[in-house]
């Protein structure tokens, strides 16, 4: 039954937004080059919003893209080579994708195809993320490839120009090309490393959204959730790999906290006065689940951090003496300036602002802390619950004037004005 071509137009792209990573990846393992994979499955698109306006939304209609796409491979990789050396080339890859019917060639009801497609999707997590790029290209080409998003939507999310981001994403398929890197997931004293920078990539856009560092809002709550979802994702796909879980969980514990992070006009609303009523419980319960099949590296003790405040109802109850000595074992794993003023605000807590204040003092000259708004900002609520108002005062300050998000430099600047000069 045909369907008008804006309806067929909507489901194709609610279609390809949630099959498109999977649609690439399964591509990628025929062409082995993610460029020509990602314009191939924009082929696919654009042949679903020909024809479904005429024939109808196929009833499998991911299938329907994934086999499209993955036909039209293999007739480039014919019309490149002959078929017989390129087989030779990718072994089983093309045995795996016969040329007949497209129905049968990707089958959402055949088990074996579900395992082959979670493979591939796998494979270009650990290529997107591969560490020949930097981090700003990682992150772009993650969120293109795996999140769906739009180089728009990139771009309005980190408040880059498009061009920029375009450009961006454009050079990162170069370089994986001109690398020959592998579509394959690594294995043995590769693995940890390659594994690590995917952690840190899902990390890195889930931090964006969880605390901008620029623009008008607090939040980005979109960025979050794709984070999220790619998190999930690789937990399903590596469900033995406890640094994953503790990645998770740690995803999970901090995003049940984003409703009550900021107030009615968006305006930032501290741990101690947020409304733990509004976290989300089966966040919680989906994180502490996750923490259970976690190990002992660096995100699964941030997430027994994040542990210890999700599960505290009130805010008095809290156990910094715990997650002080938490900080303290993530700086034996990844000692940084930065876990360091965290553990310093812990301890603060813990044995009060003057133990607090001598750590974070300690920290004066870091380099790595040099413009970092953060370090000021801790000092200014040390100092202000010390009584040495003025002090307090001129650290929310500099603070403010230190930091690029102005929804934090109005609360920074409202905590200055409390302590108004002599």
């Amino acid at each position: 039954m045909a369907v008008t071509a804006r309806s067929a137009t909507e489901t194709v792209e609610a279609v390809f937004r949630i099959e498109s990573a999977r649609i690439i990846a399964g591509v990628t393992r025929i062409v082995r080059d993610v460029g020509i994979a990602e314009e191939l499955a924009q082929d696919a698109l654009v042949a679903a919003l020909e024809r479904w306006p005429e024939s109808g939304v196929p009833d499998r209609p991911g299938a329907w893209l994934m086999a499209t796409a993955k036909h039209r491979a293999i007739d480039l990789v014919r019309r490149k080579e002959t078929y017989a050396r390129k087989l030779a080339e990718v072994g089983r890859t093309l045995e795996d994708v016969p040329p007949p019917d497209p129905a049968d060639s990707c089958d959402p009801d055949n088990t074996d195809n579900t395992d082959a497609i979670d493979d591939d999707l796998l494979r270009l997590i650990f290529t997107a993320c591969h560490p020949v790029l930097s981090t700003e290209a990682r992150i772009a080409l993650t969120l293109r490839l795996l999140g769906g998003l739009t180089t728009e939507e990139i771009a309005r999310a980190y408040l880059a120009p498009e061009p920029t981001v375009a450009q961006r994403i454009v050079r990162a398929k170069r370089a994986l090309a001109k690398a020959g890197v592998p579509f394959e997931v690594p294995y043995g004293s590769d693995r940890a490393a390659r594994l690590s920078s995917v952690l840190d990539v899902i990390y890195l856009i889930f931090n964006e959204g969880y605390s901008a560092t620029a623009g008008d809002d607090l939040v980005r709550p979109a960025l979050c959730e794709d984070a999220l979802r790619l998190g999930r994702v690789l937990a399903a796909l590596m469900p033995g790999e406890p640094e994953v879980q503790g990645l998770v969980a740690l995803l999970e514990f901090q995003a049940s906290r984003i409703a009550a992070r900021t107030g009615p006009d968006g305006e930032p609303v501290l741990l101690a006065d947020q409304n733990r009523a509004r976290w989300n419980r089966m966040l919680i319960r989906r994180g502490t689940e996750a923490l259970l099949r976690a190990g002992d590296g660096p995100y699964s003790v941030q997430a027994a951090i994040a542990a210890c405040h999700a599960r505290t109802i009130r805010y008095e109850d809290t156990d910094w003496t715990t997650i002080a000595a938490l900080y303290g074992r993530l700086m034996v794993l990844t000692p940084s300036p930065v876990v360091e003023l965290n553990r310093a605000v812990a301890v603060s807590m813990a044995e009060g602002p003057a133990a607090g204040l001598k750590l974070v003092d300690a920290l004066a000259g870091e380099p790595a802390l040099k413009g970092y708004h953060l370090l000021p900002s801790v000092r200014g609520d040390l100092l202000e619950r010390l009584g040495r108002q003025e002090e307090a005062r001129a650290e929310f300050a500099r603070a403010a004037t230190l930091t690029r998000n102005a929804r934090e430099r109005e609360l920074l600047l409202e905590r200055a004005a409390r302590h108004p000069a002599p």
